[in-house]
């Protein structure tokens, strides 16, 4: 990798190579990359194009014995469909440019470089930058099939849950909607649990997540302070747990839900993210058609989508469907 003055030098050959090599795992650094949010959702790897999701409902009951008594109520899962879309990109690089940069943040971290593989950490740090791309639009994304951007290749959650709104299927006579006012510093800790007792008394004994622009949370931590002040239990200044939930709702602030129109109570298992971990026609390769610069070509699939929209898996929380819920944000 270096010459006889030590210059670390790459070649094409040794990034295609690399490429091949290390394809697999090439593949899922974009899905690593979002980590930050898929902490908190389930991920369906293996899927390429639809699959059909749901839960199932109905009911069954033991009574006083009764030899002749049967229960003929069916059993049936309401179904949703988990989509996702074969993206693509070609994109000419520098390999010095990008060596240069993955160099520097190898230094920082004090990694010994002789101990480095240059043209796996190069093509690992391109690949992150795609899932970082669709990280930041996990939540506006509208899929639009003519569009050349990460932002145009799937829908996100914000864009599925107007979607179901605008179908009446996410409504408050539904039980999956609650109508919330502007949050500010000042009604933050009240907004956000009246907004929680609204939900689903099922929906309440789980194990939830409450996703809520940055915004949201710097106001509730605010407004909690200075509502609660010093009192005994007031142990901290971070919180990452709804007061008033019993310890089972989890705030989850996240930097792509910025401008957001709804909050979303929910649990981890609902939140579908689906990519094709490695299918066939997805793969990673790097080719040279110019003098000074390589291509980096990828092929992905990816998509979003929610197990159930039932009030006892989720609970949205809007203004009017299009005003972001921080106050002062937005028009």
């Amino acid at each position: 990798m270096a010459d006889t003055n030590g210059h670390v030098k790459i070649t094409d050959e040794q990034l295609a190579k690399s490429a091949v090599k290390y394809r697999k795992e090439l593949l899922m650094m974009p899905v690593l990359a979002m980590a930050v949010s898929l902490q908190h959702m389930t991920q369906r790897p293996g899927v390429r194009g639809k699959e059909v999701v749901g839960e199932l409902s109905g009911d069954i009951e033991l009574g006083p014995y009764d030899e002749g008594r049967e229960d003929t109520d069916g059993v049936s899962i309401n179904p949703r469909t988990l989509e996702t879309f074969l993206g693509s990109v070609a994109k000419k690089f520098s390999p010095n440019s990008v060596w240069q940069t993955v160099y520097g943040n190898l230094i920082s971290k004090g990694e010994a470089l002789k101990n480095v593989d240059i043209t796996r950490q190069v093509l690992a740090f391109l690949t992150a930058k795609l899932g970082a791309n669709l990280n930041a639009v996990l939540w506006s994304a509208v899929r639009n099939a003519e569009g050349t951007k990460s932002k145009d290749l799937f829908n996100g959650f914000d864009t599925i849950t107007k979607t179901e709104k605008d179908a009446s299927k996410i409504s408050a006579s539904l039980g999956n909607m609650f109508v919330i006012e502007a949050i500010s510093k000042d009604n933050a800790v009240d907004v956000l649990k009246t907004f929680y007792r609204a939900a689903d008394p099922v929906l309440r004994e789980a194990q939830t997540k409450l996703f809520i622009p940055q915004g949201v949370y710097d106001n509730y931590v605010d407004d909690y302070q200075a509502t609660v002040g010093h009192v005994p239990y007031n142990t901290g200044f971070e919180k990452t747990v709804l007061e008033g939930s019993n310890g089972r709702c989890e705030l989850v602030p996240l930097a792509n839900k910025a401008g957001s129109p709804f909050l979303h109570l929910t649990t981890k298992s609902n939140m579908l993210v689906g990519y094709g971990n490695g299918a066939d026609n997805e793969n990673i390769t790097v080719e040279k058609h110019h003098a000074f610069k390589l291509d980096f070509v990828a092929t992905t699939y990816f998509g979003a989508e929610f197990e159930t929209i039932s009030k006892e898996r989720l609970l949205v929380g809007t203004i009017d469907g299009t005003t972001p819920v921080v106050a002062g944000i937005g028009g």
